[in-house]
């Protein structure tokens, strides 16, 4: 391992992907799990109703979305890890969150490692984040915003987690080179309600990264998810409508993903001063079927879409304790579809619209600005405001405050 390597910057780029797979057991007990709580929560205020959030050209599924006006949970959460032996490593999560029909509470993973593969290859199996692109695979409370990204919350339904086996392989080099696919069960957003044992979503990811002398640390990489979707289900042009309108999308989803972060502290110690620039592009081809119901009626369209997406970030600690932040969203669709069976609607035009895929309404955008206090490394509080332009012609402005505690042993990030 290079010089730079050992650098308290390099330190934490050491931790990302593949020494999550092979090395998370380190901060575990081998006799008595680990267990830590998250707790997260805020208050938000809009201009504009949140039950009426929508994305013109895209359907919303999972929990895409704005958090619920007032004070809410967001997503707290517990944790218990450890050894199971000296072969395996296992790990759960509970969640508590809140959602328009109150708090729910949900395992949003449980895996196992294999600790003992051979030739740099890691492992996991059972419920986990997928390793596409960079943010997916982070918690909630490790981002740098209190929302997804514009691209996260369209394409993936916030964060896709799911059902399945990874295999991933780390190069033996001073350079960090890791490969990586999953098989996925396909039972969530943006797959759908799997109809196969061996899965209906497949995908394959590759990172590459290392140092830039002692100050500077980057890392890239490129990622595709490949979904057979099945009544992939979400609401219309306002997700969540309140009269019942929904869409259900079968056919074949494929999305790309490039990435790339850079992170900078002054001779590798970030403790008074670091900027981390990010970025991501999305790009998705779709085509199938969508059925559309509203009010007791139906109708089928044929569509065949395209969509691209991305979003940057810069956020930078100035003093120590206290980071500042800017984010812009950008999104854009080109989707045709065409009425094969217009059920029980008259007008055809309102059933393109309401179906959640028509793009007549524009491209999406949204700034963000955050500031955030960090007095130590188990709480977090954060304000932060958004223009969201996600409809023609009309500016919500969003603002919240949020609150991150952390309670008990808790492993570092990732890179």
């Amino acid at each position: 391992m290079n010089q730079c390597f050992k650098s308290g910057l390099a330190a934490v780029a050491l931790s990302a992907f593949s020494l999550a797979e092979a090395g998370t057991a380190a901060f575990s007990n081998a006799f008595n799990p680990a267990l830590s709580v998250i707790l997260q929560g805020s208050v938000n205020s809009y201009s504009r109703d949140p039950d009426a959030y929508a994305l013109p050209g895209f359907q919303l599924g999972g929990e895409a979305g704005p958090v619920p006006e007032g004070f809410t949970l967001d997503e707290s959460e517990i944790t218990a890890s450890a050894n199971v032996d000296h072969l395996f490593y296992a790990e759960t999560t509970i969640g508590l969150h809140e959602d328009e029909d109150g708090t729910e509470v949900e395992i949003e993973q449980a895996f196992v490692q294999p600790l003992q593969l051979p030739v740099g290859l890691g492992g996991r199996f059972g419920r986990f984040y997928s390793g596409v692109g960079y943010l997916n695979r982070f918690h909630s409370h490790a981002w740098d915003f209190h929302d997804e990204p514009l691209v996260y919350r369209a394409f993936l339904g916030a964060q896709y987690r799911d059902d399945g086996v990874r295999l991933s392989w780390t190069a033996p080099s001073d350079l960090y080179v890791m490969l990586g696919g999953e098989t996925l069960a396909g039972n969530r957003f943006p797959a759908g309600q799997s109809q196969s044992v061996t899965g209906e979503v497949q995908t394959l990811f590759a990172k590459i990264g290392g140092d830039v002398g002692m100050s500077h640390a980057w890392q890239a990489g490129i990622s595709g998810l490949f979904a057979d979707a099945r009544d992939r289900e979400g609401g219309g042009h306002g997700h969540g409508d309140a009269d019942g309108a929904a869409s259900a999308f079968s056919g074949d989803s494929d999305l790309l993903i490039a990435e790339v972060l850079w992170k900078w502290a002054p001779d590798g110690n970030p403790r008074q001063r670091n900027l981390i620039l990010q970025g991501e592009y999305f790009y998705r081809e779709e085509r199938g079927d969508v059925m559309f119901a509203e009010a007791g009626n139906e109708a089928l369209l044929d569509y065949d879409g395209e969509q691209q997406g991305w979003y940057a970030q810069v956020v930078y600690q100035f003093m120590p304790y206290w980071r500042a932040g800017v984010r812009y969203d950008w999104l854009e669709s080109d989707n045709r579809l065409r009425i094969s069976d217009p059920g029980g609607f008259t007008d055809p035009d309102e059933v393109l619209e309401e179906s959640g895929f028509s793009d007549a309404d524009g491209n999406p955008e949204r700034w963000s600005l955050m500031l955030d206090w960090t007095p130590s490394e188990f709480s977090r509080v954060r304000a932060q405001y958004n223009r969201d332009e996600s409809l023609p012609g009309v500016t919500d402005n969003q603002w919240s405050l949020q609150y991150i505690m952390s309670l008990g042993s808790h492993g570092a990030h990732e890179f």
